[in-house]
């Protein structure tokens, strides 16, 4: 144990020349979905689906993060210190994203309805139902209400992880006492953006369409993908020999645990979304899910009514599924690769009304978002530890076992 408390991984070099060559890999993937983006010549309408499609995959996993980490402290939780760090860094990524993001927020100011329709004032007038939400569905309000949530998310993020790092230097325990007695504050933060940011970014959409636990919805999908991500960093700084001394099996059983937890949680939330819209039976709720019910949208949604709970809850209900690594590592690539599914039904289906289509636009947006946010993750990854070596609760950590 006392070569895991002084053990101080850092990426170093290496960790150097793969940021770099996954920010080349980025720019090269970005400028080639503009291209294809250009030669759809439909004035970059489809190519704006692909890009918020890309941003919401990654902006998910640092959201999962940033609650993963106040929990933490909320709930002083001894056992995670030791992966504390690594959502720490996720979490404080949110800047990268809110750059990227940045380009639709802009298009919509400057009137460009080719991803949310209400931008078009005449359009908007015209549907009575719409009407009624001319106050909110307004291009500046809703680039001021961007600005709230992303400044929220990057503020939080960043006081999370310099806090964290002050502490690594610190004599005693004011950091991290301090960390504990505001988490409470910000996790309704974090709650309140996150909720009304899945409303404007995704249900906006169709603005004529409504869930009131749409944002709960998203919230879960996000927490999930962030604990499939975790165990798939880990494991991947493990295979370098980063980490090895620290992370153990009892880590990721827990890990585990939280996966199975939101994979069913996010079930849940998705059937009484449905349900309770079938039953109510109601024209301007029932059109979103009649679309998805239709050719080969009706397939993804059965893909992800079997690839999204029904194997991995099977796969991951056993207490050995969690505890051997190749098998819970399986399952964390499965549910990113469904999460993605899930973010693709939920976005592409406003401009592919024939079907799902999948084009290489919308891998080439995928790969340069992710490669330009790992560049953002091992920059802020060079500057610390990759655990909180003076943690008051790193003994326990590190000691830690499942009952």
């Amino acid at each position: 144990m006392s070569a895991s408390l002084h053990e101080q991984p850092r990426l170093g070099a290496r960790g150097a020349r793969f940021g770099y060559l996954a920010l080349a890999l980025g720019v090269i993937a970005v400028l080639a979905g503009l291209y294809l983006g250009r030669a759809q010549d439909d004035g970059f309408r489809r190519f704006q689906h692909a890009w918020l499609f890309a941003c919401l995959f990654f902006l998910s996993l640092s959201l999962g993060a940033l609650f993963f980490v106040i929990i933490q402290h909320l709930t002083r939780a001894a056992w995670s210190v030791v992966v504390r760090r690594v959502a720490e860094l996720l979490a404080a990524n949110t800047p990268i994203v809110a750059l990227l993001f940045a380009p639709l927020v802009i298009l919509a100011l400057r009137g460009d309805s080719g991803l949310y329709p209400w931008v078009d004032a005449q359009a908007l007038a015209a549907d009575p139902l719409l009407d009624g939400k001319a106050v909110f569905l307004e291009p500046r309000f809703f680039g001021l209400r961007c600005l709230v949530y992303f400044g929220a998310w990057a503020l939080l993020g960043r006081w999370l992880l310099q806090r964290s790092l002050e502490q690594d230097g610190a004599s005693d325990a004011a950091a991290t006492l301090k960390l504990e007695r505001r988490s409470a504050v910000a996790l309704i933060a974090f709650a309140l953006s996150a909720n009304f940011a899945a409303f404007d970014l995704l249900m906006t959409l169709d603005p004529a369409w409504y869930s009131t636990i749409f944002g709960v919805y998203f919230f879960a999908g996000s927490v999930m993908a962030f604990f499939a991500a975790m165990i798939v960093l880990l494991r991947l700084l493990q295979a370098n020999r980063m980490l090895d001394k620290s992370v153990n099996v009892e880590h990721y059983h827990d890990l585990g645990k939280f996966l199975f937890a939101f994979v069913f949680f996010w079930s849940y939330i998705a059937f009484s979304q449905y349900m309770l819209i079938w039953y109510a039976d109601l024209p301007e709720e029932t059109a979103w899910f009649q679309q998805r019910q239709h050719g080969s949208w009706a397939v993804v949604s059965l893909v992800l009514l079997a690839g999204h709970f029904v194997l991995p809850f099977a796969g991951l209900l056993s207490r050995h599924a969690k505890r051997r690594l190749w098998l819970l590592s399986f399952w964390a690539v499965w549910l990113l690769c469904m999460h993605a599914v899930d973010l693709f039904w939920l976005v592409m289906p406003s401009v592919e009304h024939q079907g799902a289509l999948v084009r290489p636009m919308d891998a080439a947006c995928l790969v340069g978002v992710g490669g330009i946010w790992l560049f953002g993750l091992t920059r802020l990854a060079a500057k610390a530890a990759l655990i909180p070596v003076n943690d008051p609760r790193l003994p326990q950590s590190l000691a830690f076992e499942n009952l």
